[in-house]
């Protein structure tokens, strides 16, 4: 009784403790270190947007200049003679000039290029977090081999643990024989030589199941003892793929890039002032009469329209038309593909439901031969080769059932992985 209450007290916390496949594929996805450039593209992408709305704030350079000349504005001589005559000494402008001085410019109107500048980076950050969905998503068909691999080798130790009982009672049954002299040493040690080659077989089942479990806990970095069988699921229709989000950024980043390409062709309007200290100032007749260094300024407003972007403006166009083009034409080939994948695994799933429809019946049938041997067995009438052939037929058609199921519940979950849905 208490071996009992153990067992199925061992049992449930198993249950209690089995990780879900839907929590290994969201801890893998987390646990997956491209992960953490969801959050660089994030911050590099605001970054940049800050960067471009800076050109809306005044933009303000210094400058230093010396320079010398070899001619500079001068009086007429007969107008120089005439002034000195007069007691003004006309020195003139000199050959060699200063200015030291800030020039600060003010945006008014860019026709929309810096908020068209500032929807391509967002754009450009979309797609790349659309690209880096793609890579991520391709993890959980990871998680799906390595748990299903788990699930066929958790059913095959199982089923290893039943025939092991069988030719254990077999055996025994055997033992019993032996001593009353109905039966021969040689079947004894053919039974007992069948039950070690199947405690072998589980040997090789345990190591494989341990190391596909350290496998799938390091890739979800998370600890996994145990991992339950998930409920069928039905195909849905539709199509939820990260790659057509992907196909859907691109083409919003070519609609920002057209956006951005009209803007370019605009004129644009800003407001600015320029003041230096230096020689010679604006007040040039007042220079030309003296040497001295003076404070000079102005403000003003200025309109200018860059026509050579008219250049290459048609071939840009047509570029981005192109990359519209490139993109639709991936989508094609995605759903085509996506598609034919889709057919393969649905018929996949039917001819595992159309296999499965019978196992149960192999089963029945290769049980009751099982037990209609041992049952000649214990008569002395049937050969313990036979015996061993009809006991380990039966756990080939368990194990083939244990196959199939675990085979059709992989395609329902790679044709769910097929659609994202």
């Amino acid at each position: 009784m208490k071996r009992l209450i153990f067992t199925i007290f061992s049992c449930l916390t198993l249950v209690a403790s089995a990780q879900t496949l839907e929590e290994c594929q969201d801890a893998a996805a987390r646990n997956y270190p491209l992960i953490a450039q969801h959050d660089l593209i994030a911050r590099t992408t605001d970054l940049t947007v800050a960067n471009i709305q800076k050109g809306w704030l005044p933009q303000l350079s210094a400058t230093a200049q010396a320079t010398y000349q070899s001619a500079v504005t001068a009086w007429p001589d007969e107008m120089k003679g005439l002034m000195q005559q007069m007691g003004v000494d006309m020195k003139g402008l000199a050959k060699d000039q200063y200015r030291v001085g800030l020039d600060l410019q003010q945006t008014v109107f860019d026709g929309g290029a810096i908020s068209a500048q500032k929807q391509v980076a967002r754009e450009q950050g979309a797609v790349q977090q659309a690209q880096l969905d793609v890579n991520l998503y391709q993890v959980r068909q990871r998680v799906n081999e390595m748990y299903f691999g788990l699930l066929l080798l958790d059913d095959q130790i199982s089923l290893n643990n039943d025939l092991q009982e069988q030719l254990a009672a077999s055996e025994k049954k055997l033992t019993s024989m032996v001593k009353h002299g109905t039966a021969a040493q040689c079947d004894l040690n053919n039974v007992k030589a069948e039950r070690l080659n199947v405690v072998q077989q589980m040997t090789t089942l345990e190591s494989q199941r341990r190391v596909l479990m350290a496998m799938l806990g390091t890739f979800c970095g998370i600890e996994v003892k145990q991992v339950s069988k998930p409920a069928a699921v039905d195909a849905v229709v539709g199509n939820n793929r990260p790659e057509l989000r992907l196909i859907d950024s691109q083409l919003r980043l070519a609609d920002a890039q057209d956006r951005a390409l009209k803007a370019a062709l605009l004129p644009r309007l800003g407001v600015f002032t320029q003041g230096f200290y230096g020689y010679p100032g604006y007040d040039m007749f007042k220079d030309m009469m003296g040497r001295e260094w003076s404070w000079n300024g102005m403000v003003g407003a200025r309109l200018t329209w860059n026509i050579g972007a008219l250049y290459t403006h048609h071939n840009d166009k047509a570029k981005v038309q192109l990359q519209r083009e490139t993109a639709q034409n991936q989508r094609e080939v995605f759903l085509f593909n996506n598609r034919l994948e889709q057919m393969q695994q649905n018929e996949a799933i039917d001819r595992y439901r159309r296999l499965m429809a019978q196992d149960q019946e192999i089963i029945t049938l290769r049980e009751q031969v099982r037990k209609a041997a041992e049952s000649k067995l214990s008569h002395g009438i049937i050969d313990v080769n036979d015996l061993l052939r009809d006991i380990n037929s039966e756990n080939a058609a368990r194990v083939q059932q244990s196959i199939h199921e675990i085979e059709m519940l992989k395609q329902m979950y790679d044709l769910k992985y097929t659609t994202n849905n």
